[in-house]
C-alpha cells in the first residue's frame, strides 16, 4: 500500500520551549510516498519540497485535514509571529489561514470535521497565555477558546469530541484529559514527553521521563478507566 508521509527537516538542532517561539529553528517540510517493502522494511519515494515559500523560516506541525489538504505552521525569517497555511496538494497552491496579531500553531482537526483547532499564544501584561482555540473550517467567524479557564496548553490530541489529552507547561509539565464540557482537568502523568497519540484500542501512548536518570519510557493508558 502506498502512502503519502510528511518529513520535517531541521537545519538548525536546538530544543525549544514552548514558552519561548521567538527563537524558532530553520526547518523545512517535504512530502514522500511510502511503501511498506517487508514487515520492517519502507521505501520513501517522490520527494516534493513543500516550503520552498518559506525556505529560511520556520515549518512544522504537518496536519493532514484530507488526502491533498495539509495545514503547517510558519514563521518567517526575523519574525516573532507564526501562522497557519493550507497547502492543495493537488492544486498546488497555499492559503495563509490566520494573520492575526498572535501567534498561532499546531493545527489539528477537529472530530466534528466542521472545524479545527489550534494553540494561540496570547500576550498579557505579566506573561503569554497559551489557549486552545477553535475555528470553522470555512472561517466564516474569527473562532474561540475551547476552554474557558484552562491556559498553558502546549501541546494537544483530540480523544474525541469532548475529550482533549492536554500537555500542560507547568513545573513539572504534566499531561492530562480536559473536558470541552466542564472545564476539567484529569492528570495521567508528570514529566512526559511533548508527543503523544491515540492507539487503535483507544489507549493514549506517551513518553515518560524520569526526572533524575532523564531516560524515557513509552507509556499505555486506558483512558476509559479513570
Amino acid at each position: 500500500m502506498l502512502k503519502k508521509i510528511v518529513a520535517i527537516v531541521f537545519f538548525v538542532a536546538s530544543f525549544l520551549s514552548v514558552s519561548a517561539q521567538n527563537n524558532l529553528p530553520n526547518t523545512n517540510i517535504y512530502l514522500f510516498d511510502i511503501k511498506q517493502v517487508t514487515d520492517s522494511t519502507y521505501k520513501f519515494t517522490n520527494p516534493q519540497f513543500l516550503t520552498m515559500f518559506n525556505e529560511q523560516g520556520y515549518n512544522n506541525q504537518p496536519s493532514f485535514f484530507s488526502k491533498n489538504e495539509l495545514y503547517i505552521t510558519c514563521q518567517e525569517p526575523y519574525s516573532n509571529q507564526s501562522d497557519l497555511y493550507l497547502l492543495d496538494l493537488a492544486k498546488k497552491t497555499k492559503v495563509k489561514i490566520t494573520e492575526t496579531p498572535e501567534s498561532e500553531f499546531s493545527p489539528k482537526r477537529m472530530p466534528d470535521y466542521y472545524s479545527f483547532s489550534a494553540i494561540r499564544q496570547e500576550p498579557t501584561a505579566k506573561d503569554t497565555l497559551l489557549r486552545l482555540w477553535e475555528f470553522p473550517i470555512d472561517r466564516i467567524t474569527n473562532g474561540k477558546p475551547v476552554f474557558k479557564y484552562i491556559t498553558n496548553i502546549g501541546y494537544y490530541h483530540w480523544i474525541n469530541g469532548y475529550q482533549v489529552a492536554v500537555f500542560i507547561v507547568d513545573d513539572p509539565n504534566y499531561l492530562a484529559i480536559a473536558s470541552t464540557r466542564t472545564d476539567e482537568l484529569n492528570p495521567i502523568a508528570t514529566n512526559v514527553g511533548r508527543c503523544f497519540q491515540q492507539m487503535s484500542n483507544g489507549n493514549l501512548v506517551y513518553v515518560q521521563k524520569d526526572p533524575y536518570s532523564q531516560n524515557s519510557v513509552l507509556m499505555q493508558k486506558s483512558i476509559y478507566r479513570m
